[in-house]
């Protein structure tokens, strides 16, 4: 009793206002998120939340909602598998307690007449599917609504007589999918029509009458196992998919004479993840487009209706502008009492994620609904008729004496009412004539069940993988002995049918003697196993992991003598993924330190790449199919790059898109590329439909796509080929550099030579001599330093070696330089003459500059030109230059050297700079102490020696900068050995004769390596060493 009563103390607490109710829910970290690192950013305090954000730890937003469940953390799993507080009375919210609040006041409300929906919104993984179905024992919100409405129908079947009818539904770019269909997918998907009392509804949507929670499991089952199937066969990505479960509960009062009918809307969003975008990353095209337009249009919805309800004018409510807002209408503003649970995850690296949850979710409970209690108009008549029947009574009782007339009239109530019994009687023998065709279906699918389960206790079978987990496993198809072909092909006894892009009509074969199966790819089929792609026969293990065609996954399970107790659970969809990208090279990176600890940067690259390879497949199988010429291939953005400090810079997934004909390259950003791979599947569908002859296929044909709508074309732009560093030390002591700078592509590959120079010159840009060289950088403080880039010439342009109608440019910049600067463009030259000049000029050279020259490099950016594109032009906006042409890259004066609104920085470079002249003070003292003292030595000794006694220091200081100079050429020689050492690597194909001579070539780039620098040191010491010898016979005073 106090349960009831507490069930319906929330439940009258649900309705009391016809508000949407806002649930929000916080997950656990999942073990990307764990294995990144990440910190919870999410606290809770009652129905309270508040986000933190991470990149600034001050900036908190709070959110009120009318429910707020802790399930990150304080849980244990009991025997059972469930999932439970740690502690009784513990924060953590558990399966059964979301339930007692949500669930049981829908519950209530359906059976008090009215319409109820409960929407489930999140980005994917957040945890949406967890709280609406549920894993394993934890039963989310659907199940344990179906098992305590048949309870409360057997409860109350003294009073009423009640009739559930069951659909299941899915709305995927656009498209209504029927889950629960009998026959073959209607092309194009079903229709939404509306009618004046219905509202919006899906034609020819089947409705299946239940009448216990063992039938409704068994139809989500099977729902689910369409669900699958139609995801492989229309090539959809299942989190970008809506699904709906509709319960239609009619409850007919016998003594009251009503029928109260509702209908239960349980709605499982699809995945809300945001794609961030920036200027580099706009798509010309639209993003979103049909793929997005329902979850696009029912935040419009929201917005509006939250508008409408804090007294906002609003001219249009877009509800018919998606199918998901279309059906959702009564939820949304209508005749319904609607919940709305929103998940989100803590993580750090979801915080934008995250926040535009909540954001959403705070909208969706301004909203007010209207709803009633439905009655059926069959009911509403029978009330006239009884209504209509008592008058008749009472004048009957009236007119008594006119016996006749009042037959008469007892006569036609009697045939009113017997007329509507048999009505009733009628939709009673519907109801039950339906209900036994349900029944012969459950049985028939229970069969099936009860035969499947047989089956996989006697041959092995492969079981599909699915991004979502909720789709895995659904699909069993079973090897038995023999030999079966497995591809397109349906019509032969012997083939196993499966459908999805890259599946050919005979794809492979299996072959099952004597225990052993074997797999054969068939010629231009792709089959990988385990990761590897292979061609020839190969014996199936227990637990190998299949991929046909372009992303088919399945994990095969061998007899039931070799399955043992294994977890088959850890072999999820990132783990076939995670299988191919190390067989492509790409690994799960570890910490430099070389423990078992994994990077984060590389966490994040790692899971995107991932994620992006599948769809990379699917969109190469495409352009394929289509005859687009354009091939995809995922590359490692900054993988091998290096800002000018030599830090590592960020890295990040880009997809290389190549127009195999006109040789035309672009570089697509992640979201750029997501975005474009649903409009890709766009034009794909309709070529389908083009091919199978649907005239019901709306928009234009793929063969007449104007090139401006194609999402496998785009206007070409220059690209960003590779850089190289060219260190700024030298100048420092005003010494000129020439170098041969290797130009590393962003996953290390060389690109091309480029031979540069820096040049110490006057400010009439001639070149300084040896006499200029400084021992010291400090005497640079406060004075000019001029010097000259000078580019010389690019060798082995790969670029243009691959397409000779390409052209190159360098882009590069100094210190404060906001815009970089470019090289004018060279085309159709594999070794192009850049013979580029840039002088620059510090007109009072600071200690800041000093130590941007002493730790940094210029880096030179090659751009790759592409017919079509604009050249890149310099930007000279804020950038300073004499009228000569020099660029000033520092002209602050002594006093102006920090920013001026830094009281303490200004004080600490005065300081800095009085300590300076002190010590310049102090050295020109001691210099002279020093050449005084020298003079009478020498003087002592004899008066011829006294010239050449002054002027040892200046010579042997000239000496030792010419002895610096030779070891600072000779360790850049150096360097580039040691360069080439560190992208020496053996090729992917090597044999064991390719890696012995990979060895050997190694050995002599490392004994190379050894013998240069021996050398270099070796030399700088003699010449040190000589030095110092010439000095001691020079002077005698030398120790």
């Amino acid at each position: 009793m106090p349960a009831c009563c507490t069930m319906r103390a929330k439940a009258s607490d649900m309705h009391s206002k016809d508000c949407v109710k806002v649930a929000v829910r916080v997950r656990p970290f999942n073990k990307r998120e764990r294995d990144a690192g990440s910190r919870c950013i999410v606290s809770m305090v009652s129905s309270s939340i508040t986000i933190q954000d991470p990149r600034e730890p001050q900036s908190r937003r709070s959110f009120c909602f009318d429910y707020a469940y802790w399930s990150h953390s304080g849980f244990a799993r009991d025997r059972c598998g469930l999932y439970v507080p740690e502690e009784p009375g513990g924060r953590y919210a558990d399966q059964d307690s979301v339930f007692q609040d949500l669930g049981e006041g829908i519950l209530e409300n359906a059976l008090q007449g009215y319409n109820a929906t409960l929407l489930a919104y999140g980005q994917t993984g957040s945890g949406k599917s967890y709280s609406m179905v549920g894993y394993g024992p934890n039963k989310g919100l659907v199940p344990k609504l179906c098992d305590r409405l048949f309870q409360a129908i057997k409860e109350n079947q003294d009073t009423r007589q009640c009739q559930v009818f069951f659909s299941m539904l899915e709305i995927y770019n656009e498209q209504v999918v029927d889950l629960l269909s009998r026959g073959s997918r209607t092309p194009g998907g079903l229709r939404v029509r509306e009618e004046q009392q219905r509202g919006f509804y899906v034609e020819g949507l089947r409705t299946v009458p239940c009448d216990s929670a063992p039938q409704v499991e068994q139809l989500m089952e099977q729902g689910t196992r369409t669900r699958t199937t139609a995801a492989t066969h229309m090539n959809a990505n299942s989190s970008r998919s809506h699904m709906l479960i509709i319960l239609q509960l009619k409850q007919i009062f016998s003594k009251e004479s009503i029928t109260k009918q509702s209908n239960i809307n349980l709605v499982d969003l699809a995945g809300s993840e945001r794609q961030r975008s920036s200027g580099s990353e706009a798509d010309r095209l639209k993003e979103g487009t049909a793929i997005n337009l329902s979850l696009t249009t029912l935040g419009n919805v929201i917005s509006s209706l939250a508008d409408v309800a804090v007294g906002r004018k609003v001219v249009h409510i877009p509800y018919r502008d998606s199918v998901l807002t279309k059906l959702l209408q009564s939820a949304l503003g209508g005749n319904s009492r609607t919940v709305m649970i929103a998940t989100l995850s803590p993580a750090d690296i979801c915080y934008e994620e995250s926040l535009s949850t909540l954001r959403y979710a705070e909208r969706a409970k301004r909203i007010q609904n209207r709803a009633v209690v439905n009655e059926s108009p069959t009911e509403r008549l029978v009330k006239e008729l009884k209504a209509e029947n008592a008058r008749l009574l009472q004048r009957l009782s009236r007119l008594g004496q006119e016996g006749r007339r009042a037959n008469d009239e007892t006569k036609e109530l009697r045939q009113l009412l017997t007329h509507n019994e048999l009505q009733i009687r009628a939709i009673q023998t519907l109801w039950e004539q339906h209900l036994q065709e349900a029944l012969k279906d459950w049985e028939q699918q229970y069969a099936n069940i009860t035969q499947e389960r047989r089956m996989m206790q006697m041959h092995p079978y492969i079981l599909n993988i699915n991004e979502d987990a909720q789709l895995s496993g659904v699909v069993k198809l079973f090897i038995q002995e023999g030999e079966w072909d497995i591809g397109l092909c349906d019509s032969s006894p012997t083939s196993i049918s499966i459908k999805g892009l890259g599946i050919q009509e005979r794809h492979a074969g299996f072959r099952n003697e004597q225990r052993r199966v074997t797999l054969t790819p068939l010629a231009g089929s792709k089959v990988i196993i385990n990761g590897n792609a292979v061609s020839q026969t190969t014996e199936l293990q227990h637990l190998d992991r299949l991929i046909l065609g372009s992303n088919c996954t399945y994990l095969f399970i061998g007899y039931p003598s070799e399955r043992g107790g294994d977890d088959w659970s850890r072999y999820d969809y990132d783990y076939f993924q995670s299988e191919v990208a190390a067989a492509e090279g790409i690994h799960l990176g570890e910490s430099s330190a070389g423990s078992s600890q994994t990077d984060p940067s590389l966490l994040a690259v790692f899971y995107d790449y991932i994620k992006l390879m599948p769809m990379v497949a699917e969109a190469n199988q495409m352009s394929q199919e289509l005859n687009k010429g354009v091939e995809f291939k995922l590359e490692i953005k900054n993988l091998a790059l290096s800002d000018s400090k030599g830090h590592d810079l960020e890295k990040e997934i880009v997809v290389r898109v190549t127009s195999t004909g006109r040789k035309q390259v672009w570089m697509w950003y992640k979201a750029k590329f997501v975005n474009r791979k649903f409009l890709m599947e766009e034009a794909y569908q309709q070529h389908q439909a083009e091919k199978s002859g649907d005239d019901r296929v709306e928009g234009l044909s793929t063969t007449a796509l104007p090139r401006d709508k194609d999402p496998f074309w785009d206007p070409v732009e220059p690209l960003l080929l590779g850089t190289a560093h060219l260190w700024l030390q030298s100048l420092a002591f005003r010494i000129p550099l020439e170098e041969q700078l290797e130009v590393l592509g962003p996953e290390g590959t060389e690109e091309a030579i480029l031979q540069a120079q820096l040049v110490p010159c006057s400010s009439t840009g001639l070149p300084l001599g040896e006499d200029d060289i400084l021992i010291d950088p400090s005497e640079l403080l406060g004075r000019r330093l001029d010097f000259q880039l000078v580019l010389e010439q690019c060798c082995g342009l790969r670029w243009i070696r691959e397409a000779r109608n390409r052209g190159v440019q360098i882009g590069f910049r100094l210190l404060d330089c906001g815009q970089p600067l470019y090289s004018p463009a060279v085309w159709h030259n594999v070794n192009p003459l850049l013979d580029h000049r840039v002088h620059f000029a510090s007109l009072h050279t600071s200690q800041r500059l000093l130590d941007y020259l002493q730790s940094s490099a210029v880096v030179l950016e090659l751009w790759g030109l592409q017919e079509g594109c604009t050249d890149l032009i310099s930007s000279l906006e804020g950038v300073r230059m004499t009228t000569e042409g020099i660029f000033i890259i520092e002209e602050a004066g002594p006093t102006d050297t920090a920013p001026v609104d830094s009281a303490d920085s200004s004080c600490s470079v005065r300081a800095l700079q009085q300590d300076v002249e002190e010590l310049k003070s102090v050295n020109a003292s001691l210099r002279k102490e020093n050449n005084s003292l020298r003079e009478q030595l020498n003087a002592a000794r004899n008066g011829g020696e006294t010239a050449r006694g002054r002027s040892v220091r200046p010579s042997c200081d000239a000496e030792f900068a010419r002895a610096l100079k030779v070891f600072y050429h000779s360790m850049t020689s150096v360097k580039g050995q040691l360069q080439r050492l560190r992208r020496h690597r053996p090729s992917e194909e090597s044999d064991l004769l390719g890696f012995r001579l990979f060895v050997d070539e190694q050995s002599r780039l490392l004994r190379d390596f050894s013998e240069q620098l021996e050398q270099s040191v070796s030399t700088l010491k003699q010449d040190v060493a000589a030095i110092v010898r010439r000095k001691r016979e020079r002077s005698g005073i030398w120790s």
